[in-house]
């Protein structure tokens, strides 16, 4: 399976590593990392894509509006001035491949007409004006599974068949996106672990992780350094890695296409590794 993103292409035959970079003040783990002098600094956001790209990671993946529960809302000039400069000086530096981590749809444009290979939307292109924005790029889209809105998504969150509502609601955003002209071979399906799920919601998404999408639709996780592992292991945000990369492996082995991860260079030993077992 391969995968056009603009002017480069993914083989998705085996996991990639996407690379977190949140030009954000306020994200969970990273938030405020590449800020200095009270605004965006561009020559830190090029060191941490270097070093994305030097630990094996293949995709960037550039967002600039926190959606941990309880962030502050983001304008759409502010998150236009976070990302699309980032965007621009990466791929003047850089052969990568960049996804933008955007529900708004001026962000799409923008990113895309300088050279963004991918959009990946936590609200899968439910925002107006965004399935429209995503077709005209024509880039990849992932669409991710999300209950509620990240200011709520966990405020008691319930499903009768978790497995069953996610795959669902994302096979319903793929009809969307081809009635939009985005095609088929062009989306890719996210669940959403810890978006508006508890810990046992997520834990069963990944026991039947290969029943989330179509074999022809690739898959994009992103369990790093989530907070289940610290509920669940009773770790804080630092101390969280061991878990981040059983989780990795363990999705990899369920069928994810693209693991989106904090740590690169240890998500892409483990994943080697992995791969030397099952295809030898």
């Amino acid at each position: 399976m391969k995968l056009l993103c603009g002017t480069r292409t993914l083989d998705l035959s085996r996991p990639q590593v996407m690379g977190i970079l949140n030009t954000t003040p306020d994200s969970f783990s990273d938030g405020g990392s590449y800020y200095a002098g009270g605004g965006l600094d561009i020559e830190l956001v090029l060191r941490r894509a270097e070093q994305i790209v030097r630990e094996g990671g293949t995709i960037i993946d550039i967002g600039g509006e926190s959606t941990r529960p309880g962030a502050a809302p983001v304008t759409e000039q502010q998150e236009l001035e976070r990302v699309v400069p980032a965007v621009e000086a990466i791929l003047q530096r850089m052969d990568v491949v960049i996804s933008v981590d955007t529900s708004t749809p001026s962000v799409m444009r923008e990113s895309a007409a300088v050279g963004a290979g991918l959009i990946n939307d936590v609200r899968a292109l439910t925002r107006p004006g965004a399935l429209e924005a995503a077709a005209a790029t024509e880039l990849p889209v992932c669409v991710m599974h999300m209950q509620g809105q990240p200011g709520t998504m966990q405020s008691k969150p319930e499903y009768t068949d978790v497995v069953a509502e996610v795959r669902a609601y994302l096979d319903q955003r793929l009809d969307a996106c081809i009635a939009a002209g985005i095609p088929r071979e062009r989306v890719i399906y996210d669940p959403g672990y810890g978006f508006g799920k508890n810990d046992e919601h997520n834990l069963a998404l990944l026991r039947s992780q290969q029943q989330l999408a179509p074999a022809d639709i690739p898959l994009l996780v992103g369990l790093s350094r989530k907070s289940m592992i610290g509920r669940l292991l009773e770790r804080e945000v630092d101390e969280r890695l061991p878990g981040s990369l059983a989780l990795a492996m363990l999705s990899a082995q369920r069928g994810a296409h693209i693991i989106r991860v904090h740590d690169v260079a240890a998500t892409v030993d483990v994943l080697k590794l992995q791969q030397m077992v099952d295809n030898s």
